[in-house]
């Protein structure tokens, strides 16, 4: 998959001096060729990996949300990690469940609600029907607003789509839960942060490394949800 948007993509680029720079950076880009190594989705699964290896938020036997799942790497990662396919019988099995506008190609272990907005309350009553106790432990949110260009704009966009998921928490996150919501830098972080802070005993800042350097992405992860 990973070498076929390649093959798409070098063909459609036009020959500028910043589509070189993007072709050659990519390129030479080793969460990329780590990608197709171990047949993830996309490079983005190498951030939850990350994640996951410091700080533990995936376990055998947790339900898991995924939203803003396409092309559904990250729930790549959770499938192994909550031991949703049973792989381990030793182990409690998870339970995944991936939510996007975009449609998602089926995946072994996971449930995918393709299409579908996740701001709209009839999603969330289809998502309650889909788990297997309505309520899930873990949220995880790479979400991502259409790009204007306007990064500001972009930013406010963002922020916006992690207020209404935290909004959407207070009726499908189960007490004690996690929520990891992908954030780009800008004037109203503070706002998104300080709301988290009043759901959540544990909040912190994590800037993966494969997160590029140069781009404004960081992640909120929010731990020990006060909510009932």
């Amino acid at each position: 998959l990973v070498s076929k948007r390649l093959h798409t993509t070098v063909g459609l680029l036009k020959k500028t001096g910043t589509e070189h720079w993007w072709l050659e950076r990519h390129l030479k880009d080793p969460f990329v060729k780590a990608t197709k190594r171990q047949h993830y989705r996309c490079r983005s699964a190498f951030k939850l990996l990350e994640i996951d290896d410091k700080l533990h938020i995936l376990h055998p036997g947790l339900s898991v949300l995924d939203c803003g799942a396409a092309p559904g790497a990250w729930s790549q990662v959770a499938v192994e990690r909550v031991n949703a396919l049973g792989t381990d019988p030793a182990a409690p099995t998870g339970f995944v469940l991936g939510v996007d506008l975009l449609r998602i190609s089926p995946l072994e272990g996971a449930v995918f609600l393709s299409e579908a907005d996740i701001a709209d309350p009839s999603t969330l009553r289809t998502i309650q029907s889909l788990l297997p106790a309505e309520k899930v432990d873990v949220i995880l949110s790479d979400m991502a607003p259409n790009a204007t260009g306007i990064k500001e704009l972009d930013h406010q966009k963002l922020i916006n789509l992690c207020l209404g998921l935290l909004n959407l928490s207070q009726s499908i996150l189960k007490p004690k839960g996690t929520m990891l919501c992908k954030f780009w830098d800008g004037h109203d972080s503070w706002l998104l942060q300080n709301r988290l802070k009043e759901q959540f005993q544990d909040v912190r800042t994590i800037k993966p490394q494969a997160s590029r350097k140069d781009s404004a992405e960081s992640y909120y992860l929010a731990r020990l949800y006060k909510g009932k």
